[in-house]
């Protein structure tokens, strides 16, 4: 019987380890690549190009390698916990080379068109139409994955802001932004305070005369760099985090995150802190953001009120003149134009089961890779994505009824409705570990924490206290590898290698007793909430 042939669009990071999925699932990928390398959003390149993401030259990610990686091929140990982008090119490149998956991606090729065959009801099979140099050719494939993320098109609405056409600076959207020498000795705005307008002001102040940041709700911002110099997100996406926050009241969760990040500092004397909840928008990562605040270089302003030739007026009141350039860094939208009429996408948002599967096709042989927003490492998710989509096409899981399938999308958007303020990055948000362990639980991956306490102690505790790293999801079941128990026991000391590159004294300091303490009366509520949820 021929293999089935799996059509992958898109060779970033979801492609990538979409390619391999269908390997293990024996199913025959072919992945189309528009550009001329692997790597989507991570591919710096000195021009922006049309339909494609677009990074500055300095970015470094927001998630660290021991949470970002893929589940079944850690990151080199010497490689620093937040990488910069060549760093993270460098990782596909080895994970591409070590699974062998070049050989099934076709670069330079778009895909013009995917529609349904005429037999589709009964064969679940796509009409996919490429352009390869000006030559178009037509395939026939029995299922496609769709990985083309969602940071292509920019989403820039001018018409929010009056008197912009009047302006005779420079603006533009902070996806065509490259560094910050043009604008040594300017005075500009950044709008947004997103991951972007963050990492935005704070670069272009180095250089700039001034540089106000422009926020309609302000945002609780987050340190890379967290308890003991660990990163941020090693300490916080834990599962006993996550069952603490399960517990507990979610107003009493969110007076507790946020009173710890106002000690680091008050962002009501910052001009930051927004009306809203912590858990109620996507935070912004930013280290140095406060440094820059508290030097003058970049001033937090309200939303903007009008724009004239050459100044801004803000909504208390307030003017800035002179101002020779604008950033908007107002985020992107989401579309799949090769798919007509397949898919419809609304003010950022599409009916997905999951997130993954159209509920209205006659049959599952359509999956979207990647596209959430999570509050954690978005590549072990679209890794997962694919180790569950990969089966369902292969006939050995299946996806429920329709209206099964609507009604778990319409109480996810209600869901997230009642919980984050209204906006275009509020559509597709998941938390990570609940997430995960949902799709883990549609493939039978879902690590089962209290059989491991009778089993294996010492692997249960790092499960539960420790990190949740995508390790986790191959300790059992399907793709199961058995690298993935020595890969949880020895992430710490993956974390620890890069930043140790001077010899220190590492005797632990501080009395033993009271942590010892701690930890039993730690164990004691773990072991209840362990046999109360499991």
């Amino acid at each position: 019987m021929a293999k089935k042939r799996v059509a992958i669009i898109g060779g970033g990071s979801s492609g990538l380890c979409s390619i391999k999925c269908c390997l293990d699932e024996d199913l025959e990928p072919v992945c189309f690549e528009s550009s001329d390398d692997i790597g989507g959003l991570w591919r710096f390149k000195e021009n922006p190009e049309e339909d494609r993401a677009s990074i500055y030259k300095s970015v470094i990610i927001n998630t660290s390698k021991e949470m970002m990686c893929f589940s079944d091929f850690p990151i080199p140990e010497d490689y620093p916990n937040y990488m910069p982008n060549n760093k993270i090119m460098d990782y596909f490149r080895i994970y591409a080379k070590h699974f062998d998956l070049l050989k099934y991606i076709r670069l330079r090729t778009k895909v013009c068109s995917v529609t349904r065959r005429p037999d589709f009801a009964s064969t679940g099979q796509w009409d996919v139409v490429v352009e390869t140099d000006g030559k178009q050719e037509s395939s026939v494939f029995d299922a496609i994955l769709i990985c083309t993320g969602h940071h292509t098109t920019a989403h820039l609405p001018l018409n929010t802001f009056p008197g912009i056409e009047k302006f005779k600076g420079h603006y533009f959207h902070s996806r065509d932004y490259k560094n910050p020498n043009e604008f040594t000795g300017k005075r500009g705005i950044v709008v947004g305070i997103g991951n972007s307008g963050g990492d935005l002001a704070v670069e272009i102040s180095h250089t700039a005369e001034q540089v106000f940041l422009s926020t309609r709700r302000g945002s609780w911002i987050l340190n890379r760099v967290n308890d003991k110099g660990y990163p941020g997100d090693v300490v916080l996406t834990t599962r006993l985090n996550a069952l603490l926050k399960r517990c507990l009241s979610p107003n009493m969760v969110n007076n507790w995150v946020e009173n710890q990040l106002n000690e680091r500092f008050n962002h009501s004397h910052y001009g930051l802190k927004p009306k809203h909840r912590f858990f109620s928008q996507h935070p912004t990562v930013n280290d140095e953001l406060p440094n820059r605040i508290i030097s003058g270089k970049v001033q937090v302003k309200p939303n903007i009120k009008e724009i004239t030739e050459s100044a801004v007026v803000f909504e208390d009141g307030s003017k800035e003149e002179n101002i020779d350039f604008i950033v908007f860094a107002t985020g992107y939208s989401f579309a799949f134009p090769f798919l007509g009429n397949t898919i419809r996408v609304v003010e950022n948002q599409t009916p997905l089961y999951k997130f993954v599967f159209p509920p209205h096709l006659e049959k599952p042989t359509l999956a979207i890779i990647g596209l959430v927003q999570p509050l954690g490492a978005i590549m072990p998710i679209s890794e997962l994505q694919a180790r569950w989509a990969t089966r369902v096409f292969k006939g050995l899981n299946t996806v429920p009824s329709t209206s099964e399938m609507m009604s778990d999308i319409t109480s996810k958007k209600a869901a997230m409705a009642k919980r984050y303020v209204k906006s275009p990055r509020h559509t597709i948000q998941v938390d990570y570990i609940d997430y995960m362990d949902e799709v883990a639980t549609e493939i039978g991956v879902k690590p089962n924490v209290w059989s491991l306490f009778r089993a294996n102690p010492r692997l249960a505790w790092q499960i539960l206290r420790g990190p949740c790293t995508p390790y986790q999801y191959r300790l059992q079941g399907p793709g199961k590898w058995t690298g993935a128990e020595k890969a949880i026991l020895t992430q710490h000391d993956r974390i620890i290698k890069p930043l140790r590159t001077r010899a220190t004294d590492n005797s632990p300091s501080g009395a033993l007793m009271p942590f010892m303490f701690k930890m039993a009366a730690l164990a004691v509520v773990v072991l209840a909430i362990l046999y109360t949820y499991f």
